[in-house]
Parts: C-alpha cells; structure tokens; sequence
C-alpha cells in the first residue's frame, strides 16, 4: 500500500498507519497528488482514491488517468469534503491497472483540514 507523506500542519491528527484521524465531528476537505513514475512500460493506468475508515471510497475522491503516461510529468489531483464523526480515518490509496508502474514517494502527499 502506498505511503504518502502527510503534511503534519494539514491534517489534524496522524494514527500509526499515515491516516488522517478526525478529533472531532465536523466537515472536512482532503486532497491529494499522485505523480507517476515509469517501471518497465508507459502502458500503466493510474488511478488514486481516498478512503473512508478503511473500508468505503470517499465520494468523489477517485481519480484515474488512462491516456499514455510520461514519467515525471504525468500527475493525479484529488479533492473532496467529507462529514466525518471523531475518530473516522481517511487514507490515500494509489494503484496501477493494465501494467506496473511506481508512484515518485518525494511528489506524492496527502493533506486534509477542518472547514466545518
């Protein structure tokens, strides 16, 4: 599973795992960027989500690229708000479809703040 670095000043609480922990009920808006990075062949399809607990897609959180991919250059952007109890955690989760490829670790990151 991939992970990110995460902000430290964007994302109220950090668990064990790299997630973003809510200390409180409310509104929050996460957002995210994966940057491709060439493996064996361009033929790679990115694709990145944020998830909810573990367990659920974050409405409106996935993303996929599916024209040729250039190392480097090519890059996912996720942005969505979500209502959360204390408590929830929301992830990135970044995979490839069609053929191997890696995310570049020093251009990935993951934030997240309360605006409600």
């Amino acid at each position: 599973m991939l992970r990110p670095r995460v902000r430290r000043a964007g994302c109220p609480r950090l668990d064990r795992r790299r997630r973003c922990q809510a200390p409180v009920d409310g509104t929050y808006i996460f957002g995210a960027t994966l940057l491709y990075k060439i493996n064996a062949s361009a033929t790679a399809r990115m694709r990145g989500r944020l998830v909810l607990n573990g367990t659920t897609e974050v409405r409106g959180s996935l993303g996929e690229i599916s024209a040729t991919h250039v190392s480097l250059a090519t890059a996912i952007w996720l942005q969505t708000m979500v209502p959360l109890t204390a408590g929830d955690t929301v992830e990135l989760q970044g995979y490839f479809r069609v053929a191997d490829g890696y995310f570049a670790a020093d251009h990935t990151s993951f934030w997240g703040n309360k605006i409600g």
